[in-house]
């Protein structure tokens, strides 16, 4: 986490999820017409739903236990997209070093998200006191 972290496209691994999406939809343009609405869907509905759901958490980090369930989701949601481009190499779709290429990338965002699951206290955020009488008489 270098530098202040004022908005979720601050957070490099949201970056990295969203380059993630676009290489699934880029890659995936070549898959056959008859997986349009099978793994064609799946694949870039899961791989762009890595980001969204970083920045869902992001709207959430007033509650570590919110903040973690979105990263969790964020964590689903990349083991499910290994899964359909496993199927997509399987299938011969993608070739075996575009398959490398996405799981290293996978994992990497994959180890990032369970560093902030595993310690969220420095995103989340602090408590601000609220008032309930005026400091002063005026």
């Amino acid at each position: 986490m270098a530098g202040l972290i004022k908005h979720f496209s601050d957070l490099e691994v949201y970056r990295d999820a969203f380059r993630l999406g676009l290489r699934s939809f880029e890659v995936s343009k070549n898959f056959p017409s008859e997986e349009k609405f099978a793994l064609t869907d799946q694949l870039r509905r899961a791989a762009r739903s890595v980001g969204a759901n970083i920045a869902e958490s992001w709207g959430k980090r007033r509650y570590i236990a919110h903040f973690v369930s979105k990263l969790s989701d964020a964590d689903k949601e990349l083991h499910e997209t290994e899964h359909w481009l496993a199927c997509a190499v399987k299938h011969e779709y993608i070739d075996r070093k575009t398959f490398e290429d996405f799981r290293s990338e996978i994992a990497s965002i994959g180890r990032r998200l369970g560093a902030m699951m595993a310690n969220p206290e420095p995103f989340i955020l602090k408590s601000v006191s609220v008032r309930t009488k005026p400091t002063s008489d005026l």
